[in-house]
């Protein structure tokens, strides 16, 4: 997949393309299947197929902007992975500014996505818009294809057992710890990724020596704190983690929210290493354990189930 920037000005040829264009946080499976069909009417038509994603997230930029963490399900990088197993050609990445922002519909459409990525083809999904606060909706996407050589595919929405897909579902859900129910919904496990960085060695004392994990971007969520059964690949080989999401109580009283994963059969520094872990499971809330005994007893416990 090959991933351009677009600020104003492309930096890539015009090709005759199949487009679709939107945030795509999570990746979840309302997206892909957009996405899939976008693929396969490419394939189908001989066209290059082509994602439009925005960063950064248009809700960091509009009405001022957020002034706590937003909330993202993918940073970019995990955005780029997902979106590469799709088998999609190119991934344009739109520098989201408060200039952009402004942008008609019907400019976007015209100079963007036709001017110069080249569409022939434009699939969104049931509850797309476009331009500034979406005002572009079906019909005049449909006018616009007709006057300027475009088909426009419209694609349902997904259901699990009737309920809604949507980024703020799932958003929900792992602030409740429902990982299992999260990961459902978004199609693969959870990811949280990051830099390795030193810590306070709290783990290696107890016999639990922990990668203390960076995200790039603080905006990415957090789920529920707790303990989670995880896996992430070191060296190419697939690992089991108990990863610890909180404050830890026991061992710290600065009350700072961090992450950090004991990884199962792994020897050895990690520190500056990229890690990406994938979430699997809830097993516990994090707790105050009266004393470290206490806390490695129930580690070794969180260990079984971890190895189940």
């Amino acid at each position: 997949m090959r991933i351009v920037e677009y600020d104003g000005q492309a930096r890539f040829p015009r090709e005759p393309s199949a487009v679709t264009v939107g945030s795509f946080d999570g990746v979840h499976r309302g997206h892909r299947k957009i996405i899939s069909r976008m693929v396969s009417i490419a394939r189908q038509r001989g066209l290059r197929s082509v994602v439009v994603t925005f960063e950064p997230h248009p809700r960091r930029v509009l009405k001022g902007g957020v002034s706590g963490p937003l909330g993202l399900l993918t940073t970019l990088d995990e955005k780029v992975e997902l979106l590469q197993a799709e088998l999609v050609d190119m991934l344009c990445v739109v520098r989201f500014t408060p200039e952009f922002a402004v942008r008609s519909s019907d400019n976007f459409i015209r100079s963007l996505l036709v001017g110069e990525i080249g569409a022939e083809c434009v699939v969104v999904g049931y509850d797309h818009g476009f331009g500034r606060n979406r005002s572009g909706g079906g019909d005049e996407l449909r006018q616009l294809g007709n006057e300027l050589g475009f088909d426009v595919v419209e694609v349902d929405e997904v259901r699990i057992e009737h309920e809604h897909f949507s980024s703020t579902r799932i958003r929900s859900l792992l602030a409740e710890g429902r990982m299992e129910e999260a990961n459902s919904f978004l199609g693969a496990p959870y990811m949280i990724s990051g830099t390795v960085v030193e810590g306070e060695g709290n783990g290696r004392k107890i016999g639990f020596p922990t990668a203390n994990i960076l995200p790039p971007d603080p905006h990415k969520l957090l789920p529920k704190a707790g303990v989670y059964a995880a896996t992430t690949v070191i060296d190419g080989n697939a690992y089991r983690a108990m990863m610890n999401v909180g404050v830890r109580p026991t061992v710290s009283s600065l009350g700072v929210t961090t992450v950090e994963a004991h990884i199962l059969g792994w020897s050895g520094s990690l520190y500056g290493r990229e890690l990406r872990f994938s979430l699997l499971r809830f097993l516990r809330d994090e707790k105050k354990f009266d004393s470290l005994d206490a806390l490695r007893e129930q580690i070794e416990k969180d260990k079984k189930g971890v190895e189940l």
